[in-house]
C-alpha cells in the first residue's frame, strides 16, 4: 500500500511539474501579447489619435475570439475559452488607458453583467440612472461606449431604447446576449416571511408564473432597475428582490430560490453604442431605421423591402414604433444579416434607401459571440 501511495505521489509531482513549466510559457506568452498591443497602442498615438475609443477594435476582438472558439478541442467550453482571452484582450487594452463605458446602473444590474462580458472586467463602468443618460454620456465624450438592453427572449423590445436612436448621432458598434438567470433574494429565510417583491418591470414579467404560484399574496413593486430592488430588500424587513448574482454580492443577499424565470432559455440581448462606424469582421448585423413613402397603397412596406429580398439579404428582426411626428405614423426597425459595406448588402441598401421615406443606418457591428 506504501509503494502504491509513493508512486502516485511520484506521479502527481511530475504532472505539477509540467503544470509549473506550461504557467511559465503562458506568462511569458501573455506579456509578449502586451508588449505588442502597447507598440499598436503607440504606433496609433503617432497617427494623432488619442484615447481609448482608437484603440478598440471590436470587429478585431470579433474576429479573435471566434478563432479561438473554432479551435477550441475542450476540455474548456467555447464560452469559457473565449472569456479568458477576452480578459487578456481587455488587460492590454487598459495597459493603454481603460475604457470607459456607461450603463443603465447602478452597480449590479444585469446591463453591468453585459459590460463586464463584452468589455472585460479591465472596463471602468460608469453606473447611470436611465437610457437617456447613457446615450447623452456618449455623445458628449465622457463614456467611450454605451451598452443598453434593447430586447428580451421571453417580454420582447426595450421601447425606450429604439425610441432614444430616432434622435440620436450614436452608432451602434456592437451586441452583447446574456443569459438572465433571475433568483430571489432577500435576508430571509421563508417564502411565508415574503410580504412584497421588488424588481424592474421586465424582470417581474419574466417570472410572473413563479410568483403567481408561488408568492400570490406578496405585493409586486416595480422599481427603475433590479439593483434598486435588492437595495431595498437588504434595507426593507419583508422585503425580497429579483435580480441577478452580481447584485446579490453588491448587496449581501442571501438567494431564496435559485433560476425563477419562467423560461429557461431567458436571455437578453444588449446594444454597444459609441461615436464610430467600424469595418466588417465577416460575421455582421445592420441595424436600420426607416419609413414608408405618404401613401395608403396595400403592399407599401412590402415594396420597400423588396430590396433585400431581391439581393438575398435575410432580414432577422422587425419593430414598429410611434414615429413621434404625427398621429398614427410609424416607423421600423429592422436587423439584417451583413455589414452595410459589403457589396451585395450595400447595394440592396441603396435601392431601399431611394423608396423610403425616412432612410438611416444606426450601425453595422459583429454578431454577438459566445
Amino acid at each position: 500500500m506504501a509503494d502504491k501511495d509513493d508512486k502516485q505521489a511520484v506521479e502527481l509531482e511530475g504532472i505539477r511539474r509540467q503544470i509549473d513549466e506550461l504557467d511559465l510559457q503562458v506568462q511569458e506568452l501573455i506579456s509578449q501579447r502586451a508588449r505588442y498591443a502597447k507598440l499598436i497602442g503607440e504606433a496609433k498615438m503617432q497617427g494623432n489619435a488619442g484615447g481609448p475609443v482608437d484603440f478598440y477594435r471590436p470587429e478585431r476582438e470579433a474576429q479573435v475570439l471566434r478563432g479561438v472558439a473554432e479551435r477550441n478541442e475542450g476540455p474548456l467550453r467555447d464560452e469559457e475559452i473565449v472569456r479568458l482571452f477576452r480578459e487578456i484582450m481587455s488587460v492590454c487594452l487598459a495597459h493603454e488607458e481603460p475604457v470607459k463605458v456607461g450603463y443603465l446602473g447602478p452597480e449590479g444590474t444585469f446591463t453591468q453583467s453585459a459590460v463586464l462580458k463584452h468589455f472585460g472586467l479591465s472596463v471602468r463602468g460608469l453606473p447611470l440612472t436611465t437610457i437617456e443618460e447613457v446615450f447623452r454620456e456618449v455623445e458628449s465624450g465622457t463614456a467611450d461606449f454605451g451598452v443598453v438592453p434593447i430586447e428580451n427572449s421571453t417580454e420582447g423590445t426595450v421601447n425606450h431604447t429604439l425610441d432614444m436612436f430616432m434622435n440620436s448621432p450614436l452608432a451602434i458598434c456592437g451586441e452583447v446576449e446574456l443569459r438572465i438567470r433571475q433568483h430571489l433574494l432577500c435576508s430571509m429565510d421563508s417564502l411565508d416571511k415574503v410580504e412584497r417583491v421588488c424588481g424592474h418591470p421586465q424582470s417581474l414579467a419574466q417570472c410572473r408564473v413563479w410568483l403567481r404560484e408561488y408568492l400570490p399574496n406578496a405585493e409586486q413593486i416595480p422599481v427603475s432597475s433590479n439593483a434598486e430592488g435588492a437595495r431595498r430588500a437588504r434595507d426593507e424587513t419583508g422585503t425580497a428582490a429579483i435580480a441577478g448574482d452580481a447584485a446579490a454580492d453588491v448587496y449581501s443577499l442571501a438567494t431564496l430560490v435559485s433560476d425563477i424565470e419562467d423560461r429557461p432559455d431567458n436571455t437578453t440581448r444588449f446594444l454597444v453604442i459609441g461615436r464610430t462606424q467600424f469595418p466588417p469582421s465577416g460575421d455582421d448585423r445592420t441595424s436600420l431605421v426607416l419609413s414608408t413613402a405618404d401613401t395608403e397603397d396595400a403592399g407599401a412596406l412590402q415594396n420597400l423591402l423588396q430590396p433585400l429580398a431581391e439581393a438575398g439579404v435575410s432580414m432577422t428582426r422587425i419593430e414598429s414604433r410611434p414615429s413621434h411626428r404625427r398621429k398614427w405614423h410609424y416607423v421600423f426597425f429592422i436587423d439584417i444579416d451583413g455589414h452595410c459595406d459589403d457589396e451585395q448588402v450595400s447595394r440592396a441598401l441603396a435601392h431601399l434607401e431611394k423608396g423610403a421615406q425616412l432612410f438611416r443606418i444606426l450601425g453595422s457591428y459583429p454578431k454577438a459571440i459566445a
